[in-house]
């Protein structure tokens, strides 16, 4: 747990930290422009910008039922906020494993990836696609098998 929140954690205390030192030099403009960026940095890579995620187990058992594709994600990678953004209303539509809250999400990613932890890994029709183009999610989101 202290994991996932571990990046949004530190982007706010380097951009208190900034804030604080620009403040102390007489420039409060620069201070909160400081503040704030280091604020959405920290948001976005919080996991409150993806959906609720799920258990590795249950995604599977509810894309076997709705045909939607399951997303192997962890909070601060880029290319999972990549796939995020770019999915818009539709990344809702799809079934997201934190693999860092869920070790069988974790272990179903390594057993696809050589061992490794790469995300994003979507898994549509049983078959696996490790950082797949978000347009060819979106397309998969649009007409579940």
């Amino acid at each position: 747990m202290t994991r996932v929140w571990l990046p949004p954690i530190l982007f706010l205390l380097c951009g208190t930290g900034l804030a604080v030192g620009a403040l102390l030099e007489g420039t409060p403009a620069t201070a909160g422009v400081l503040l704030l960026a280091f604020v959405l940095l920290a948001g976005v890579n919080s996991p409150l910008v993806f959906p609720r995620s799920v258990g590795a187990v249950e995604a599977l058992r509810r894309s076997a039922t709705d045909g939607r594709p399951v997303v192997y994600w962890r909070p601060g990678c880029a290319y999972c906020l990549r796939l995020r953004m770019r999915l818009g209303r539709r990344a809702r539509r799809a079934h997201w494993v934190d693999i860092w809250r869920d070790p069988e999400g974790a272990a179903a990613v390594r057993a696809v990836n050589d061992g490794n932890e790469t995300v994003p890994t979507v898994v549509v029709a049983g078959r696996p696609h490790v950082n797949p183009d978000p347009a060819w999610v979106r397309e998969q989101l649009s007409h579940p098998a």
